[in-house]
This record gives structure tokens, C-alpha cells and sequence, in this order.
């Protein structure tokens, strides 16, 4: 069996891994890779192998960054099933056809442009029909169901607690006469993240291939991050401000509005508008309202207190038209507005921030990882001054970060699942984590006794 690091080695984006095992090429993941615009189209378009070899995807959830490469790779030739559980099923056939209405969007813009300099068109990477065609290799697979995606290999999907019907992988591999235990751990969440369950620590494994997003760093725990998030929704609201969050469409947002909910109910913060400006965040939240059986205990309780759905409220609105998203720029009282992309680099999010990131009432707040060479990344780091739809602003709102409200595990959480393998596992590979993470988590790792550790190189083979 050979292990080919295709994505998200080094790095946080492109999660994609090959599995070469009797004969068969199994993918873990099909991820977009995002950085450097000019990288990033070449390093998605070309693949390091030939889709029409590959025999079945595993999906471990719906973010573009695990999935969003799906439809280039049915577009350039796979004809193979491609399985995830059923709400991550859902989540994917709509996220990615928000990704391809962003594929064309942003060549119509670029070769406008293009057109003026005299120079020829571009081809997106992907369409939306190109999108759509990824549903009919879809196959839903309940959590614990076991399944065999190519001979050999027994899989099964086990909670993974990072966002609606996220999973680790088990692979039971059988390969001339000798049975192999290698466990991926797709994005791994945290423990009492609001509506979903916990993430399930591996019970066995030979090896074990895990992400390292935090491995530098130990989150505060939930409770904590929801009561900061309260009290800069308080005081902006004070102040008169509108509070922006540049939110993942899947799972932050949906966390957001669930935490809104209980803290307006609680009288905790004022109760003033609070807009979802996101299609997909929309058509997403739809999808969380028809997969309960993925909510937690705390969740259930919530609804059973006359608070049914979880993510409606009296002040929530889900904006769908681009007039409606317009006419917020409009208004001048205080507000909550919860849009896409989650790193401000597309989306309506863009129009948003354009809009108040010079009023120093306002508030930008930064939730969740943001990439180098983003928009969102400089905000984390407060530059003074940032370009949007390349015209330069002067930032005078507040940046306020709340990395405790991640749906990735920090350094602590991390430990412990690795720790549940230790006395089994053979090796472990760290993926999906930039390089200090990654060096931070080992030298925690080798304290405890475990190893040996490897952190792959881009596509980098590994015989096991």
C-alpha cells in the first residue's frame, strides 16, 4: 500500500491524499487549494494523477477545501462513486454549486479586465453544470455503517464533531494477507462546539493521518469564546456600530446564529437585527434544519424550551437577493451582519466590508483560520490599510479575533486524539497545519511518548 500527499501537505488548503492498494486508487478528499490566485488556479486545474484512474473518493465532510476540487475531477474524467454521510452529502451538492457560480463570476470579472489589456479569455476551472454533475456519484453512508469502496478496504465514517455530518475515516486494509488499520482524521472539532455532537477519538489504529490546523495553539474552551463574542456584539452595539463577521458559510455561521439566539433570548445582548447575507449560508442552514439526528443533547434541549428550530429567531433575517443584500449598506442602526466567504476573499462579504470598515463604531470580527495572502488574514493582523475590489480603504473599525469559537481542535484536543492510539499506532502523518503548528504539536507529541511522526511533503509517497 502506497500513500501519495497530494494536498493539504505543509499547509492548510487542498486536502487530498491517494490510497494505491491492491490495484485500486482510493482519494481521501478532493479540496480546493487556496492561496496566491495565480498558484491557485494552476495547482487546482492540474492534478498529479489521472482522474479517470481514480476509483472511489472518500469525502470526510462538505467545506470547499476537502471538497471543492469534486467537480474538475468528474469534469476531467472520474466515473467512480464518491461517498460521504448523508447530510455531508447535502452540504456538498449545494456548496459546490455556490463554488462553480463563483468559478464563472470570477472570470467574467478577470477577463473584463483581460479584454481591456488585450489579452484572451480565461476558462474557469469549473462551472456550475460541472458542479451539478458531482451529484450523481454521490453516495450517502450512515455513521458506523461499514462499507467496502474498493476490494479490500472496509471503511466506516465516525463523527468527527467539525461541522454538520463531518466524519474521520476508519479503513480496515486487507492487502496480501495482512490486515491494516489506517485511521484519517479529516478536520477534527472540539468538544461542546454549540448544535452538534462531539468528535469520537480513534479506537484503533496501525497509522494514523491527522490535521494540525491548532497544533500551536490550545483553544479556550467554548464557553469562554461565546461570552467574548457576546460582549463585542454588546459594546459595538453601544456604540451605535454594526458588528460584520466574515463567516464559512457551513457550520460557523449556523454556530453564530444558534449563539445569537440563545444570548438575545437571554437578554445577554440588546436585540437588534441580526442578517444572514449568504445564498449559501441559507440554502445551508435549510439543510442543518433537515438533519437533526446530527444535533446534540444541549441542542435538543434548547428546541424542547419552545425555541424549535434552533436557527430561527424574531430578529434573524435570511437575506437570498442581491437587493436585499444592497439595501443593508442602507441602514444606519445597529446590526449583526453574517456573510461569506469566510477568509473575505469573494462573496458578499467583500460589499460589506467595503462599506464600514471606515467607521470606527463598526466591528469586524474575525472567527475562524484565515489563510496567508487573504483579505481575512490581514484583517486578523490589523493592517491599517487593505485593498477590496482593488481600491484601497483606511481600517478604522475595530478588529476583534475569536479563535476559541474554531470548529478545529487546539493543541490540547489534538494531543488527546492521538494519545488514544498511543501502543498502536506505527507512525503518524500530520497534514492540513502550516509548519510551526505542525512542529509545535510533534515536540508535544515526542513528550509523550509518541512517534514516530512524519509532516509530508506535497506529494510525497509514503510505502507502508
Amino acid at each position: 500500500m502506497r500513500i501519495h500527499f497530494h494536498g493539504a501537505a505543509r499547509t492548510v488548503t487542498g486536502s487530498m491524499h491517494l490510497i494505491e492498494v491492491n490495484g485500486a486508487r482510493l482519494l481521501l478528499e478532493c479540496g480546493l487549494f487556496q492561496g496566491r490566485r495565480k498558484e491557485t488556479y494552476a495547482r487546482n486545474h492540474n492534478f498529479p494523477f489521472d482522474p479517470r484512474r481514480i476509483d472511489a473518493v472518500l469525502l470526510s465532510h462538505a467545506h470547499i477545501d476537502h471538497s471543492g476540487n469534486l467537480p474538475n475531477l468528474v469534469k476531467q474524467g472520474f466515473e467512480g462513486p464518491i461517498y460521504a454521510t448523508a447530510a455531508t452529502r447535502d452540504l456538498a451538492e449545494v456548496m459546490l454549486l455556490d463554488s462553480g457560480h463563483i468559478q464563472e463570476y470570477d472570470v467574467q470579472f478577470v477577463n473584463r479586465r483581460r479584454a481591456r489589456r488585450g489579452e484572451p479569455p480565461i476558462e474557469p476551472l469549473y462551472t456550475q453544470q460541472d458542479a451539478a454533475d458531482v451529484a450523481d456519484h454521490l453516495r450517502a453512508v450512515g455513521y458506523d455503517e461499514p462499507f467496502e469502496p474498493v476490494p479490500g478496504v472496509t471503511a466506516r465514517f465516525v463523527d468527527a464533531g467539525h461541522i454538520l455530518g463531518s466524519a474521520a475515516i476508519s479503513l480496515l486494509i486487507e492487502e496480501n494477507g495482512r490486515k491494516t488499520r489506517l485511521w484519517f482524521s479529516g478536520d477534527i472539532g472540539r468538544k461542546d462546539l454549540p448544535l452538534i455532537r462531539d468528535p469520537i477519538l480513534p479506537d484503533a489504529a496501525d497509522y494514523l493521518i491527522m490535521e494540525c490546523t491548532y497544533g500551536d495553539k490550545p483553544h479556550r474552551d467554548p464557553q469562554s469564546a461565546f461570552e467574548e463574542f457576546r460582549d463585542v456584539v454588546a459594546r459595538t452595539v453601544k456604540r451605535g456600530g454594526k458588528v460584520i463577521i466574515p463567516a464559512f458559510a457551513v457550520g460557523r455561521t449556523q454556530e453564530l446564529v444558534y449563539c445569537l439566539h440563545q444570548m438575545m433570548h437571554s437578554g445577554e445582548v440588546p436585540r437588534v437585527p441580526v442578517f444572514v447575507d449568504s445564498p449559501l449560508a441559507v440554502n445551508a442552514s435549510d439543510i442543518f434544519r433537515r438533519h437533526p439526528e446530527c444535533f446534540d443533547e444541549e441542542t435538543w434541549e434548547f428546541m424542547r424550551e419552545d425555541h424549535h428550530p434552533a436557527l430561527d429567531f424574531e430578529q434573524l433575517t435570511y437575506t437570498r437577493s442581491v437587493e436585499e443584500s444592497k439595501a443593508l449598506n442602507d441602514r444606519k442602526e445597529p446590526m449583526v451582519i453574517i456573510s461569506a466567504s469566510g477568509m473575505a476573499e469573494t462573496g458578499r462579504i467583500l460589499h460589506h466590508l467595503r462599506n464600514n470598515i471606515e467607521n470606527p463604531r463598526n466591528t469586524i470580527v474575525i472567527v475562524s483560520w484565515q489563510a496567508p495572502h487573504t483579505l481575512g488574514r490581514r484583517l486578523a493582523e490589523r493592517e491599517k490599510r487593505v485593498k477590496i475590489f482593488g481600491e484601497t480603504f483606511r481600517r478604522r473599525a475595530e478588529v476583534a479575533t475569536i479563535g476559541g469559537l474554531s470548529a478545529h481542535a487546539g493543541q490540547k484536543a489534538l494531543l488527546e486524539y492521538a494519545l488514544a492510539v498511543k501502543g498502536q499506532v506505527k507512525r503518524i502523518f500530520l497534514v492540513h497545519g502550516e509548519e510551526r503548528a505542525a512542529n509545535a504539536l510533534i515536540e508535544k507529541m515526542r513528550e509523550q511518548g509518541l512517534g514516530p511522526i512524519s509532516y509530508p511533503d506535497l506529494h510525497e509517497s509514503v510505502e507502508i
